[in-house]
């Protein structure tokens, strides 16, 4: 029987010359001869340059799939032996720490520098005074309470029962081998819509100086950070008033007092140009911008054009520009469309970018006559120093994404969505991309991909092998995530000329359900082609890098990180990791921003955690950070303004001061 290899050559026939032996393979060159002269050289051995040079991407991919399959491992260990065994691991636990708390866990005495024996053999030594950190005060690992709640892991303990304890949860992501985020065991389901005196009356004081144990460390001499809080919605009326302004105040100087540097503050394009085509009311953001000049505190802007529905209070709606609610009447187009004929009033479908439809304008010069009215508004607040940066919002929520997951539309999570792109707009742009790739047939969205809330494997285009996957569904994708790319584009040109060279912010989702799975479904319907086999993140970013933006992540608390649903393959460390890294090797600045209440020490540590990444080599960390408010602020201040004073200062490089809160 033969063999074929691959390299293998058929002996010479009779009377005939060996052939002379190939040549070894080039090595890439380095350096100086990575130059015009070597691809002058590489011009003779193409091929096999191309080959070897593919060979290595697919060896690169292999290496960082082993490598994330490894942490996933390591992660889901020290998961367990926090979540389900009370091991007081920290936040940066490497495996000396495991092998220490278990061998405590064990009853045997471990010294801080290794040496362990049986602590009938020789007696232990006193533990080290905790450091004094204020009332983040790290209790010694041999206290009687530990000691108690380790019992159950003694070595007589059995086996079975043992593991029973330690199970893991298969939803954790992959984190970095010597970085895990502090983990909590309580799950709250709906965290963003409770409220926060629950979650406060939940907690007793062992239970918050758990928690601010997390943020205890040393930070001084890290990169100072920013702070800004969101103020709440509802300050600002429909008609561009000031609703309470010693209210305001009364927040300002509370937060003055924590020492942040600023505060967020939201101009809705359904507020400002409410009534009239380019008829701009800026009264009462002016009212607002003048108090918080007096509490010299800086204000970032966030120029949403997108709707908001309920907040969780009952009474909050901001819609589009009642206007553009008219020519809604006549022509619904100008809306996103599911698949079903489904209108998504949330925002202005990117169909229109250049139509003339919005009484004689295009929806992108919409947006560039709204930031220029801003600007020249308020260009000597920016000129001062009060403006510190200015957010553009490109798409639902202000994010760059589509509206693909509208709970108005019955979306609950993990659905995974539906594509909005069968306005007549859109589908125009579609029939003109399929004819200028030769295949009019293509001229249409896929109608295999379920509704939104299926799974990926309910359908036919994202299950593993699916149609997302083919000729068609390539061509598609790359058609449906090409048109976010472009909308974004064109924005951000126009707001870099408008603002004449400010501070661009620009805000990217966290889709993290679905991300363990072959197709990331969610992210497909939400306009990131971000499948396991391809880098979705990488050319919009490299868009942003032209326009010299600064990118804003989404942070979850640790219940999202930990407690997700198996059921979804979520992995919001995974995504997290993944645009982060694609950020910094485009040389993209990051901030963070926290979409849920900062109420306890494990978020604080994990925001920590994102926006100082210790080990990091490059020295990376986020240009500033930005937190919620929660409702009702002032009369919740003094059950956590402690721990949010003192997280302050760690984001600032500051040592907490002894008695501290």
């Amino acid at each position: 029987m033969s063999m074929n290899l691959p390299h293998a050559h058929p002996p010479p026939a009779l009377g005939e010359e060996e052939p002379s032996p190939s040549p070894p393979p080039q090595r890439r060159p380095r350096g100086f001869a990575s130059g015009p002269a070597a691809s002058a050289g590489a011009g003779a051995a193409g091929p096999p340059r191309r080959r070897g040079e593919r060979e290595r991407e697919r060896e690169k991919e292999r290496t960082k799939l082993r490598e994330r399959h490894r942490r996933a491992i390591t992660s889901r260990m020290l998961a367990g032996l926090r979540q389900h065994g009370n091991f007081p691991l920290p936040a940066r636990a490497d495996m000396n720490d495991v092998l220490a708390a278990l061998a405590r866990a064990a009853g045997w005495t471990v010294h801080p520098d290794g040496t362990t024996f049986r602590s009938s053999n020789q007696p232990p030594l006193p533990p080290p005074p905790p450091p004094q950190l204020g009332m983040f005060q790290v209790a010694p690992v041999e206290t009687p309470a530990f000691i108690n709640t380790l019992n159950s892991y003694a070595i007589g303990t059995p086996l079975d029962s043992q593991a029973s304890a330690l199970q893991t949860d298969d939803s954790l992501s992959p984190s970095s081998l010597d970085s895990v985020v502090a983990e909590r065991s309580i799950k709250t389901e709906n965290y963003g819509n409770s409220s926060s005196a629950n979650s406060l009356n939940c907690m007793d004081n062992d239970q918050l100086l758990r928690s601010s144990a997390v943020l205890a460390g040393d930070y001084t001499k890290t990169p100072y950070i920013p702070v800004y809080a969101s103020l709440p919605m509802g300050i600002i009326n429909s008609h561009c008033q000031l609703v309470d302004p010693e209210g305001v105040r009364a927040e300002l100087r509370h937060l003055k007092s924590l020492n942040v540097d600023g505060v967020v503050v939201d101009c809705w394009w359904g507020i400002v140009e409410a009534w009239i085509p380019r008829k701009y009311e800026w009264s009462g953001y002016r009212d607002l911008f003048g108090i918080i000049k007096e509490f010299k505190l800086k204000v970032q802007v966030v120029l949403s054009f997108h709707g908001c529905g309920d907040t969780g209070s009952g009474d909050v709606l901001i819609s589009l520009p009642k206007w553009i609610m008219e020519i809604a009447k006549e022509n619904q187009d100008i809306f996103f469309t599911d698949r079903e004929g489904r209108r998504n009033t949330e925002c202005l479908s990117w169909g229109i970018d250049k139509e003339r439809v919005l009484r004689g304008r295009t929806g992108i010069e919409v947006y560039f006559d709204f930031m220029r009215s801003f600007h020249t508004e308020f260009r000597n607040l920016s000129e001062e120093g009060l403006i510190s940066a200015t957010e553009i919002g490109l798409g639902a929520s202000g994010e760059i994404r589509y509206p693909s997951c509208p709970e108005i539309m019955g979306w609950k999570h993990p659905g995974i969505g539906e594509f909005q792109c069968y306005d007549r707009y859109m589908q125009k742009n579609l029939r003109q991309s399929a004819v200028s790739r030769g295949h009019l047939f293509w001229a249409r969205g896929p109608d295999n991909a379920g509704y939104y809330n299926s799974r990926p494997h309910e359908t036919g285009f994202f299950c593993d092998g699916g149609d997302y996957d083919s000729y068609y569904g390539r061509f598609f994708l790359n058609w449906y995530s090409g048109v976010l790319i472009d909308h974004v584009d064109q924005v951000l040109s126009l707001a870099t000329l408008a603002f004449d060279g400010a501070e661009i912010v620009v805000k990217v989702p966290s889709i993290y359900w679905w991300y363990r799975t072959a197709s990331h479904a969610a992210e497909l319907t939400a306009g990131f082609y971000n499948p396991t086999n391809r880098d979705g993140y990488s050319p919009v970013l490299k868009m942003l890098k032209k326009h010299a933006v600064i990118l804003k992540l989404v942070c979850y608390g640790p219940e999202f990180t930990v407690q997700e649903n198996d059921e979804a393959f979520a992995d919001l460390e995974g995504l997290t990791w993944q645009v982060m890294n694609t950020a910094w090797d485009h040389g993209l600045p990051i901030c963070i921003e926290s979409v849920l209440p900062c109420l306890d020490g494990d978020m604080y540590s994990q925001i920590l955690d994102t926006a100082k990444p210790r080990n990091d080599p490059d020295r990376h960390h986020a240009s500033f950070f930005t937190y919620r408010l929660q409702p009702p602020f002032l009369l919740q201040r003094d059950a956590y303004f402690p721990e949010l004073r003192t997280f302050v200062k760690c984001m600032h490089g500051e040592a907490p001061q002894n008695g501290e809160g």
